[in-house]
């Protein structure tokens, strides 16, 4: 069964770290509630959701992808850029432990999840401003010897590497191409977003199951008609938090 680790959302969450949109004004209470449904979603695609509250003076808490890389053989403790963030931390790498061995990226190497996306034995990480090449051998030097290659993918434009690129499966890329370097992804069959969807290449995935911001209309359907199992979940006070669908959870093998 598959572990989705989560954080409720920060009493501050309306402080939260903003690089590529302009702060508005964040309903915590509806975020609460988009939340509890997100999570409601992840049951039913057959996750053991496990719901953390520990960090909630940390604005940035709820966005747990980018504190963990968890792989079947290890689990690779983030370096977080952003210092108000490094406290978040502590937390996850005590609940990680419950599940596998922990190894850490260490400064000045600065590597966060959402910018690591696995796909078998390939890790693709995204040169973004948030995870930079030293990260990139850092995480090489940690799991090479389990068999994964790593490459190294330019971002531009955009916080993560997911927020342009993520797997509806094992071929096949939803890519918004003006934020990320499709040269490096020509192994994959690759699926353009929608141009007045920019932010819909994001999804998350619980092996066939595929679960996507309600926003995102035209790419939801679009992924839809291709044949894909989709679910969808308002993360409208997230957007605001330039978060996505893959941001609220850590989600890996039990």
């Amino acid at each position: 069964m598959k572990v989705a680790i989560t954080h409720v959302p920060s009493f501050h969450l309306a402080h939260c770290e903003l690089t590529y949109v302009s702060r508005k004004a964040i309903d915590l209470n509806r975020a609460l509630e988009q939340h509890d449904a997100y999570c409601g979603v992840l049951s039913r695609c057959g996750c053991k959701v496990v719901r953390l509250d520990a960090n909630c003076e940390l604005p940035d808490s709820t966005f747990v992808e980018d504190t963990a890389i968890v792989l079947d053989e290890v689990a690779v403790l983030a370096s977080l850029r952003a210092v108000s963030r490094r406290l978040e931390l502590e937390l996850i790498e005590s609940e990680v432990r419950h599940y596998r061995e922990v190894q850490r990226i260490t400064l000045p190497a600065t590597l966060e999840g959402g910018d690591v996306l696995q796909i078998g034995k390939t890790i693709l990480v995204g040169l973004s401003p948030r995870t930079n090449r030293a990260a990139v051998q850092a995480l090489e030097a940690i799991v090479k010897d389990f068999g994964y290659c790593v490459l190294p993918v330019d971002v531009q434009g955009c916080l993560h590497f997911k927020t342009a690129c993520t797997a509806l499966d094992d071929c096949t890329m939803l890519v918004n191409s003006a934020w990320v370097d499709i040269e490096a992804l020509q192994n994959f069959d690759l699926i353009a977003v929608p141009e007045t969807e920019p932010w819909g290449a994001n999804v998350v995935r619980v092996d066939g199951e595929l679960i996507m911001a309600a926003e995102h209309v035209q790419t939801a359907e679009m992924v839809q008609k291709m044949g894909y199992r989709v679910h969808t979940a308002d993360l409208s006070e997230f957007a605001k938090a330039e978060g996505g669908a893959t941001c609220l959870s850590l989600i890996f093998e039990g």
